[in-house]
């Protein structure tokens, strides 16, 4: 482990399995007159592998935006590793969005003319890192995803699901207490896709908490816990039964 990762993580304690790092209390989120969530409660645990499943429409894409605090509720309360984020201003979302949460989306979000190292190191520009230390955990966060031979190479040079490996070493490459996965295999072929889940299963055997946010019920029927969402509500939630 790089000097610079020990450092890191010696400044936070590690949560056990048991500590909640995500915690929404009757969330609310109108538009308008358009209700896109209506009173969502939900905690999930450090080191949880979650999918938030629901059809389009749902209510789901909202949650994400407001568990990445990328939105704001209009009313309730969201707890991320221990810090309520309504009061919190936009300079302050930032630095929790770069200490703590990872994304992923369907569609990788990659620059076509930079490397796959270039593309990952970018998810610690605006941490402090310096440009030095960036390449060389963005290097190790490629490899980490099983593409140390591809980390000069662009995105027109990658497949389908090496272009969702790199959004993947990006999104982990600053170490991030939640991954949120945003259709993460919607944009790909069967056998690539079930690649995909099978790293961010190695992701999560690893520590990281990873919420997968998906309309396809065979996928979110092979995670541990799945929870349903419809009209804005949680409609089930297997975390919660005995």
């Amino acid at each position: 482990m790089a000097p610079a990762t020990v450092t890191r993580e010696a400044s936070r304690a590690t949560p056990s399995r048991t500590d909640v790092v995500l915690s929404l209390r009757d969330v609310v989120k109108t538009y308008g007159e358009v209700g896109a969530l209506r009173g969502v409660s939900l905690d999930v645990s450090a080191g949880e592998l979650v999918a938030i499943v629901g059809p389009s429409g749902s209510g789901k894409s909202t949650m994400l935006n407001i568990v990445g605090t990328l939105d704001r509720p209009t009313s309730g309360t969201v707890t991320i590793a221990g810090d309520e984020v309504g009061s919190m201003t936009d300079d302050e979302l930032s630095a929790l969005r770069g200490e703590h949460i990872g994304f992923v989306f369907q569609h990788f979000h990659l620059q076509s003319g930079a490397t796959a190292a270039e593309n990952v190191a970018d998810g610690l520009l605006y941490s402090g890192v310096p440009r030095r230390e960036r390449h060389e955990r963005a290097v190790a966060a490629l490899g980490r995803v099983g593409l140390g031979h591809r980390v000069d190479h662009r995105p027109p040079q990658l497949s389908g699901g090496e272009k969702q490996r790199v959004a993947i070493a990006r999104a982990i490459v600053g170490e991030p207490t939640i991954l949120l996965a945003d259709e993460p295999t919607g944009a790909l072929d069967s056998a690539s896709g079930a690649a995909i889940l099978g790293l961010l299963r190695e992701l999560n055997d690893g520590g990281t908490t990873v919420l997968v946010i998906t309309h396809d019920l065979e996928l979110a029927a092979s995670l541990p816990r799945r929870v349903r969402v419809r009209d804005g509500r949680i409609e089930a939630d297997s975390g919660s039964e005995q």
